[in-house]
């Protein structure tokens, strides 16, 4: 590693067909975490890396950085053992493909084998030890990526925020003039990416918990249709609505990861063109109260897609404003979950533990009757059906978060303005979860004090082959710190 190390590869980095060069001296080669998995896989595949010292180096990173309410768990031992593996085979060659040796991290929401799941709470931790790991976390480790720990979240995945009282809050890394929030629920994971300890971690999506995180942190977040992955050993919050996805730091990251996912040895998206692309922005909803820094770096973003080829409507989705209708009369149907899922710890001594906004939110999903929850069921079949009619197959663009991360101190203190900050966080998300879309935020500027904007792409469901072979071609154009 002491001399400069070419490496030639073809598309791997923005899915390009030319074949480009890295320059990789000895220094570089330590910044392991803050290599997308496509670069980090090159010097790997290509024997510039052993997996071991990646690991090493992933978990000496994490030692020295200062933000310690990153992960929940270290996964050390077993890291180090994946490592040793996955460097066995590449020196016998014995690869198992495009991510053996590449770690990961893990939202407190997946099974790991001989661990209770803590799903962010404290009242979890006396729970049995998984007696194997997640679905996922299994079909990932058979492609042989190294699981680096579990990282911190939102208790029971309940906000959009990230604030975890139990664990402390993660930092988000972006934020130079004073602590801001890094998004939930899946906030460890935005963090560590972002802040280059890990190329890629896992996060849950429910409201938008992988998007928020990835738009705030200025990452990529990419949601899957629900049903697309496997939920066996996830921790749910609302089984209609849960569903998976990476945070990581490119479209073409998430695209290997979901292949993965789904048990596949090799990617199957192909990049599609800009040129006569067709894209629908809401003119409803979706744009109340944003920001004008927000507003501004999506509506630059656009214009970039415009020149390239796409086409844009703008209209009004009438079933934005009806979901929303839906919630004020009957209550939100993650409330109602959620509840149903937490009722008989919320009439017990382990409410007393619980993070108290978590709680009042859980409660109130009380005041949805069971004639209630099925008029939602009813009415959530036909706004989908209405929505499918209307967009067919074309994507969604909005803004994910329509403000950027905001400070964490007054939020901790002040619930009131916790509560609307959240409802305000998660909304342009929820409807994608509402409708069942899959989407991808991807970074497309930067708003008030230089935070990260998230531009969001979104499609019907059991899209996302479609909507991945786009983003693959639109993310260069949308974000202008591409890399």
């Amino acid at each position: 590693m002491q001399n400069i190390v070419k490496l030639w590869f073809t598309g791997m980095i923005r899915g390009s067909p030319e074949r480009n060069i890295f320059l990789l001296d000895s220094p570089m080669s330590k910044s392991f975490g803050a290599m997308s998995v496509a670069q980090l896989s090159a010097l790997i595949q290509a024997g510039a890396a052993d997996p071991t010292e990646v690991a090493e180096a992933i978990f000496e990173s994490i030692a020295n950085y200062a933000d310690k309410a990153v992960f929940t768990t270290l996964l050390e031992s077993r890291a180090m053992a994946e490592a040793r593996a996955s460097s066995r085979r590449l020196r016998e060659g014995r690869s198992l493909g495009l991510l053996d040796g590449i770690p990961i991290a893990w939202k407190d929401l997946f099974d790991i084998e001989g661990l209770p799941t803590t799903a962010g709470s404290v009242v979890l931790a006396k729970e049995m030890p998984a007696k194997r790991d997640a679905a996922v976390v299994a079909l990932l480790r058979q492609a042989g990526m190294v699981a680096v720990g579990r990282t911190n979240m939102s208790e029971f995945a309940f906000s959009g925020l990230g604030i975890n009282p139990h664990y402390g809050t993660p930092v988000n890394p972006r934020g130079a003039d004073l602590p801001r929030i890094p998004g939930g629920s899946s906030s460890g994971a935005g963090v560590v990416v972002a802040a280059g300890l890990v190329p890629v971690a896992m996060g849950t999506d429910t409201g938008g918990s992988v998007r928020i995180p990835a738009a705030f942190n200025g990452i990529v977040g990419y949601k899957a249709t629900r049903g697309r992955h496997a939920m066996a050993g996830v921790y749910p919050l609302a089984k209609s609505l849960d569903s998976l996805g990476p945070l990581c730091r490119n479209v073409r990251d998430a695209v290997w990861i979901d292949a993965a996912m789904r048990g596949l040895t090799a990617p199957d998206v192909a990049t599609r063109p800009l040129q006569g692309l067709e894209l629908i922005v809401p003119e409803n909803v979706v744009f109340d109260g944003a920001e004008a820094g927000v507003v501004a770096a999506f509506e630059a973003a656009l214009e970039r897609l415009q020149k390239a080829g796409a086409h844009v409507a703008r209209t009004v989705i009438p079933a934005f404003d009806e979901i929303f209708d839906l919630m004020t009369k009957y209550g939100p149907l993650v409330t109602a979950e959620a509840f149903a899922l937490h009722r008989e710890r919320l009439a017990g001594p382990d409410a007393d533990s619980m993070d108290h906004r978590v709680v009042m939110r859980t409660r109130l999903g009380s005041k949805t009757t069971l004639p209630d929850y099925l008029a939602i069921l009813e009415a959530r079949s036909r706004l989908i059906a209405d929505v499918e009619r209307l967009v067919g197959d074309r994507l969604l663009a909005f803004p994910t978060v329509a403000h950027v991360a905001p400070p964490i101190g007054p939020l901790e203190q002040d619930d009131e303005l916790f509560f609307a900050t959240n409802n305000k966080t998660l909304r342009n998300t929820a409807l994608g979860n509402f409708l069942d879309w899959c989407g991808v935020s991807i970074p497309c500027g930067s708003g008030e004090a230089g935070m990260p904007v998230g531009l969001l792409l979104s499609a019907t469901a059991h899209r996302d082959e479609a909507l991945l072979g786009i983003a693959l071609a639109a993310e260069p154009v949308i974000r202008d710190d591409f890399a």
